[in-house]
């Protein structure tokens, strides 16, 4: 995210490349998901592949862009290591050669960090980067890559500092200047512990599945680690590009906060447009087993109408939304004796009556009816109120109780406070 920002902001070129040199765990369809998590993001490459098939297409002059097709170029850089004698066999691998000197590290977030030996290393400070089995180490590849496509800046946690010294040793063996490094805070969960790959939040997959607005999802994950000033919260994509820059990242690490993100979705959600509201909201009604294309699309434009604003995710719509995509619904049997007393039961009926003679059958005429009744029988008009969704929807809180009648339609209305007399 930050390295995307950056270069958009700074009119740089965002280059992504595929770290799938481990056969055992690469798979088509792991690296197709990642690239789609990335494109559902937003977070389009100027250079890199454009499928997740590494045979595939790609885009840009420094390919190719998965580094299990880039052996050619690792081999020949071994070779130039051990010409110039700062790489040898061990043990069937190769190691390189590491400085015995402190390797001061620029960085532009944390400044110049100090990187001496520790005793394990002062007597063996030499590392593996081609492992017996031929396979090359992270540390080399990435700086190879690094080298031959010319990267100028690598923005990365800070759990790679220590790395980072090393990576600089090998530019300097390849008589290349190494790039700028800024390192970033960690992520932690809301305890402090370290966010890792099966904690809430951390799977792009997570936020497909609840149906998260993308915008949302990248402007919260915009803040942890960054503050933009007058301490904002919800910026759209183009100004936090114009105000995103390496000073401003924040030093201390940065706490997963779902409620954040929550309302952050919510917000998105209120003020989006009717029609991509529609759109999102059909799908995640279909992700929860409603068949919605049952419907008439003005029936379901009408249903997803109540609920704008009313939900902060998308995988709220199922539960608050999804009587009006059922002919069964189910009332809680404790919320039922609540509310359907026989004193209610009467009040039910007379209010069914009334309504079975509304013409037009819309908001408006229902309240004024159910409000009416209420004067009439001296109650207030939540006594009639909470019996009648419950009767409607099988729920105690749900959209606007008029408003979800007149889209049900009198048939269906009457139907259900008939069923709920039972």
């Amino acid at each position: 995210m930050f390295n995307w920002l950056y270069a958009r902001h700074t009119g740089g070129t965002f280059i992504l490349r595929v770290e799938d040199t481990d056969a055992a765990r690469n798979t088509t369809e792991a690296t197709e998901a990642l690239l789609g998590g990335l494109r559902w993001l937003g977070l389009d490459w100027d250079e890199g592949p454009t499928t997740g098939d590494p045979a595939g297409p790609s885009k840009g002059h420094h390919g190719p862009y998965f580094q299990s097709q880039r052996g050619d170029i690792y081999r020949s850089r071994v070779q130039e290591l051990k010409e110039k004698g700062l790489a040898y066999e061990a043990d069937g691998a190769v190691k390189f050669k590491m400085d015995r000197q402190p390797i001061v590290i620029p960085d532009l977030i944390v400044g110049d960090v100090t990187r001496e030996l520790t005793d394990r290393e002062q007597a063996d400070p030499d590392f593996v980067i081609i492992r017996s089995d031929g396979q090359p180490v992270f540390h080399f590849v990435n700086v190879v890559d690094d080298l031959e496509m010319k990267i100028t800046h690598v923005i990365r946690g800070e759990d790679h500092l220590t790395n980072t010294a090393k990576h600089i040793a090998l530019f300097r063996a390849f008589g290349v200047e190494p790039p700028k490094y800024a390192h970033i805070p960690l992520i932690l969960n809301p305890n402090g512990t370290k966010m890792s790959k099966r904690d809430i939040g951390a799977s792009l997959q997570t936020y497909l599945d609840e149906g998260c607005v993308p915008e949302a999802v990248v402007n919260y994950l915009c803040l942890l680690g960054w503050s933009p000033k007058e301490n904002r919260e919800k910026l759209p994509i183009e100004e936090i590009i114009q105000l995103f820059d390496l000073p401003q990242i924040l030093r201390h690490n940065a706490r997963f906060d779902i409620g954040k993100l929550n309302w952050l979705d919510g917000e998105y959600l209120r003020e989006m447009g009717d029609d991509r509201f529609r759109d999102l909201g059909t799908a995640a009604l279909r992700r929860a087993g409603y068949e919605v294309d049952k419907y008439p699309a003005e029936y379901v434009v009408a249903a997803l109408a109540t609920c704008k604003g009313k939900v902060k995710r998308l995988c709220e719509l199922g539960p608050y939304a999804g009587f009006y995509f059922t002919n069964e619904i189910k009332i809680d049997p404790v919320l039922a004796a609540k509310e359907f007393t026989e004193e209610n039961k009467a009040r039910l009926q007379k209010l069914r009556d009334d309504l079975a003679q509304l013409e037009p059958f819309n908001a408006a005429g229902i309240e004024q009816t159910l409000k009416g009744i209420a004067k009439e029988l001296e109650v207030k008009v939540g006594v009639l109120v909470h019996p009648t969704r419950l009767a409607c929807t099988g729920s105690a809180s749900g959209p606007s109780l008029y408003h979800l009648m007149e889209v049900l339609g009198k048939k269906t209305v009457l139907k259900r406070i008939d069923a709920a007399q039972v």
